[in-house]
């Protein structure tokens, strides 16, 4: 008997999503998307909101298998409907949305906790209101500041956290969202921390006050992401002492992340750079660089392993994740396309690192069996696993 294919063993809801999804993406007018974007939409808010189960990404999963254009829409309109509600919690007459603030924080010290007082809770949503959210706007954020890794895993989880907060904000609850257990590693020198809630408004009525029927009149998004990081400096940055941060203004939920995926990048690469000079005592002149592409058919990350000038061991490596189809396949002849090698490289210059060597090739993600860590490149192009100096200590120090 012939193997069964993944899709013959997909659940009915799965399969039902990317029949679909995949109608949407044969459309070929308006009055069609509409209509396919309907079912589409109420399909998916049967699958969102059942009690188990992971139908929306098992669907997501073929369709990307199949590289089928209809993965785009259905993942467009999964986030849509996770992160809002049309109408409110319990068919409210209002609209809500998931919204977060990201805090990219980098230091040579251990990074906080992220606990936020009642009284800088307070402030921050008064902050939010004042600064960033729509006339009538009402807001529900949870209690503390919270890393990538306490964010839901998935659209039914969004979806979740959405209807929680939404309902506390129209004090239909009292407790918010359940939130997973989880230790950030100790050794982090750069991290998002998210300002995570719910804003709800009347039904049609704006979320934030850059949405304007005459645009001119409103504050535009610039005006507003200044004002609110100046706001939060004066709120957050006693509980960041030691850090570096830089605040991304409020924006919805799956929209936010990304821009803070974009955003940790180069922090990352910063803080390491930093630490190595400060706290490891090597100076960048000191220091060279290798940069290599890792993945399996296509760039899904490229690894930058630091040496000294003395040896060709890595001491130290850095990722950066491929975030978009441009750089996990970049076209060299592409216009306008930035070049992430040469990001990388004028990032490395900027901390003193001036040795930087580009290794050819495409390395598969390598991995140490024993602890997990990536192995990174060395300036023969050789992958190692980082081995710092006994006599460095590689625990950041405890500032907080």
């Amino acid at each position: 008997m012939p193997p069964r294919s993944r899709s013959s063993s997909l659940s009915r809801t799965s399969q039902t999503l990317i029949s679909l999804a995949e109608a949407l993406s044969r459309s070929g007018s308006h009055l069609e998307d509409a209509y396919w974007e309907d079912r589409l939409g109420e399909a998916l808010d049967k699958a969102l909101g059942a009690r188990h189960g992971r139908a929306v990404e098992s669907a997501l999963d073929v369709l990307l298998e199949q590289r089928s254009a209809a993965y785009e829409m259905l993942v467009e309109l999964a986030e849509t409907r996770s992160e809002s509600l049309m109408p409110g919690p319990d068919g409210q007459d209002c609209d809500t949305l998931l919204i977060s603030a990201p805090v990219l924080a980098w230091t040579r010290y251990r990074l906080p906790a992220g606990h936020l007082s009642a009284p800088q809770l307070q402030a921050l949503e008064t902050l939010l209101a004042d600064t960033v959210l729509g006339t009538g706007a009402r807001v529900c954020l949870l209690p503390s500041l919270i890393r990538f890794d306490r964010l839901p895993q998935s659209f039914q989880e969004t979806r979740a956290w959405t209807q929680a907060l939404a309902q506390r904000a129209l004090g239909l609850r009292r407790d918010g969202p359940t939130l997973r257990d989880a230790e950030a590693p100790e050794d982090l020198l750069a991290d998002v921390f998210f300002l995570v809630g719910a804003v709800v408004v009347p039904r049609g009525g704006a979320v934030f006050q850059w949405q304007s029927p005459l645009p001119a009149e409103s504050p535009t998004q610039d005006v507003i992401a200044s004002r609110w990081a100046e706001g939060c400096a004066r709120i957050l940055e006693p509980a960041f002492t030691g850090c570096q941060l830089e605040y991304l203004r409020p924006e919805a939920y799956y929209t936010s992340t990304r821009q803070a995926d974009q955003g940790i990048r180069p922090l990352t690469l910063k803080a390491a750079a930093t630490w190595l000079q400060t706290a490891a005592r090597i100076p960048g002149t000191d220091l060279r660089a290798a940069l290599v592409a890792c993945g399996d058919q296509a760039i899904e990350e490229y690894r930058i392993g630091f040496c000294t000038r003395q040896s060709n061991d890595v001491i130290y490596g850095c990722v950066w994740p491929a975030l978009s189809r441009e750089e996990s396949q970049p076209d060299p002849d592409a216009e306008g396309q930035v070049d992430t090698w040469d990001a990388i490289a004028a990032l490395l210059r900027e901390c003193g690192i001036q040795d930087i060597r580009r290794l050819p090739g495409l390395q598969p993600m390598e991995f140490c069996e024993d602890c997990g860590t990536p192995y990174f490149p060395n300036m023969l192009g050789e992958m190692q696993h980082p081995e710092l100096p006994e006599e460095i200590d590689p625990e950041p120090v405890q500032f907080h």
